[in-house]
């Protein structure tokens, strides 16, 4: 039976005039992201090498950030394993090896041999902005240079990480509602510019996916894995929360918040430094202290065993001490 011609549209009917033009509009980011980026992107098959050969391990994606052979991925891809096989969209696989991992901010760089590879530009995620188109390039489920869109939903999130009695908060995370599954982790969340301004870490949910920043911290964390194969962390033996601070001295201090101390680790740099629980933290040496985020950044191996100011409000008093932060033992 012949369908009957339905007529012209009615007016109104489909995208027309501006929408057609922004449809457009978003696709051409799209697209021209996804061609950009999706050659700096592998997928990785991970693996142990024993005595009876190499096991698989797990899968996920990597973001190459140097044409020499360097890719960043997340750690928990490649926990457990010490190398094995990166895929590109041309085709090509190369072998790769694991250069160094922290499992406390859930980054790790491995490197290939072989040909020059294209190096995605990293960008800033410090300036992203909620609601901001975002495009994601990884390998879920096993399909390689996948290609999804979305914008970022929230940025200043955290979650927690553990690398064995040691646990941290991995600050200002991106969330996302570009659509993320397992194998995704360590794919690169890229700006309409095509910039990685995020490493995929973890699907918390329907629509929901986070992402771990590119920021100045995280590229003093990338280049400590390359040349050291490590992240060194300083360690206070304090732990905190945010509490805002009595109104004489928030207007004293210009800022609104302060960490108070909840607990002092017994022989710790803390506890030799006079810090007391209840005490509330401002300042680290000489830069604002609000949360545990902002002591956090602190933690890297450029504060440990140097003499550092610390000023707390103790009673309403503001009081100056000194601290030597030891390595975190890893």
């Amino acid at each position: 039976m012949a369908l009957a011609d339905p007529g012209p549209v009615p007016s109104g009917a489909g995208p027309r005039g501006a929408e057609a033009e922004a449809l457009d509009a978003y696709s051409s980011v799209v697209v021209a992201v996804a061609e950009r980026l999706r050659p700096s992107v592998a997928s990785l098959r991970v693996g142990r090498r024993s005595s009876h050969g190499e096991r698989a391990h797990g899968s996920g994606s990597a973001v190459v950030i140097a044409p020499d052979g360097y890719l960043l991925t997340s750690a928990h891809v490649v926990a457990g394993g010490d190398g094995g096989t990166a895929g590109f969209p041309d085709g090509g696989e190369q072998r790769f090896t694991v250069i160094g991992s922290d499992p406390l901010s859930d980054l790790a760089v491995v490197r290939v041999g072989g040909a020059a590879l294209t190096a995605a530009e990293l960008g800033d995620a410090d300036t992203l902005r909620v609601g901001q188109l975002v495009v994601a390039v990884g390998n879920p489920l096993g399909y390689g240079g996948s290609v999804t869109a979305g914008v970022v939903s929230a940025t200043g999130r955290s979650f927690a990480t553990r690398s064995g009695t040691q646990s941290r908060l991995v600050e200002s995370v991106i969330q996302t509602d570009a659509a993320l599954n397992p194998g995704n982790s360590g794919g690169a969340l890229a700006d309409w510019r095509g910039r990685v301004v995020g490493i995929n870490t973890a699907v918390a949910g329907m629509g929901l996916g986070l992402a771990v920043p590119i920021n100045d911290i995280t590229r003093r964390l990338v280049a400590a894995l390359i040349s050291e194969g490590r992240v060194r962390r300083a360690y206070l033996g304090l732990a905190g929360v945010r509490r805002p601070l009595p109104a004489r001295v928030a207007r004293f201090s210009q800022r609104p918040d302060g960490l108070e101390v909840v607990e002092v680790v017994e022989g710790s740099p803390a506890k030799a430094a006079g810090v007391r629980p209840g005490d509330l933290l401002v300042a680290f040496d000489g830069s604002p202290v609000q949360s545990a985020g902002d002591l956090q950044r602190h933690m890297l191996g450029d504060s440990v065993g140097r003499r550092i100011a610390l000023r707390v409000i103790r009673d309403g008093t503001a009081i100056d001490l000194t601290i030597k932060p030891v390595e975190l033992p890893a």
